[in-house]
Order: C-alpha cells, then sequence, then structure tokens
C-alpha cells in the first residue's frame, strides 16, 4: 500500500512543481494583455483557452480593468489575476486628450 502511495506521490509531484513553478513565474513577471501569446495568457489561473481567445480578440486594452468593464472575465477572476497583468497601449493607439474644464465640444460650422 505504501509502495503505491509514493509511486501516485512521484507521479504527480513533477506536473505540481512545474504549474507551481509557472505561477511564480507569471507573478515575477506580469503579462501584457495587448501583446501576450495564448499560452502566455493561458498560464493564468482561471484562464483558459476560451478566455485567451477572447482576450486575444478584444485587444487593445487601455487598462487592464477593461477584462470586467467590458466583460471578458468576472470580478472574481480579475481578482486573481490583476497583479499578474498590465496592459500597455500600442503606439499606434491615440492617447485622449484631457478636456479642457468648461469647454464646449466644437462642431464643424455650416456652410450655406
Amino acid at each position: 500500500m505504501k509502495r503505491r502511495f509514493v509511486l501516485l506521490l512521484s507521479l504527480l509531484t513533477p506536473t505540481t512543481a512545474a504549474s507551481a513553478q509557472t505561477r511564480a513565474t507569471t507573478a515575477a513577471n506580469p503579462i501584457d494583455l495587448n501583446s501576450a501569446s495564448r499560452d502566455s495568457l493561458m498560464t493564468l489561473e482561471g484562464i483558459g483557452e476560451v478566455k485567451a481567445d477572447a482576450i486575444i480578440r478584444a485587444r487593445p486594452f487601455r487598462a487592464k480593468t477593461e477584462l470586467v468593464e467590458r466583460r471578458i472575465v468576472p470580478e472574481a477572476l480579475y481578482d486573481k489575476i490583476a497583479d499578474k497583468v498590465f496592459a500597455r497601449p500600442p503606439a499606434s493607439m491615440p492617447t485622449p486628450a484631457p478636456a479642457k474644464p468648461g469647454a464646449q465640444p466644437t462642431t464643424p460650422a455650416k456652410r450655406g
């Protein structure tokens, strides 16, 4: 009986260690939501093939909070992965100019 338990434990240990190592690596090296591969996204807890594909389709992100705002992941899952991800906007994405207080939106003048 002990022999079977030790054999079973030895078979499970490498997988568990590899999984823990992947999660530790992810925590030390946050993942950019805008450039990460599908496989990289799938290393995050709770992110499988479907959610990884949804993240990729929803790119680009201005902030990582858009995962919840755009309903790509539930808030509970976001809370688990928030410290492991970031969103660096791509260079081609324009940064919105800050609004001037009291400024009225301008419209083109009508020509008649």
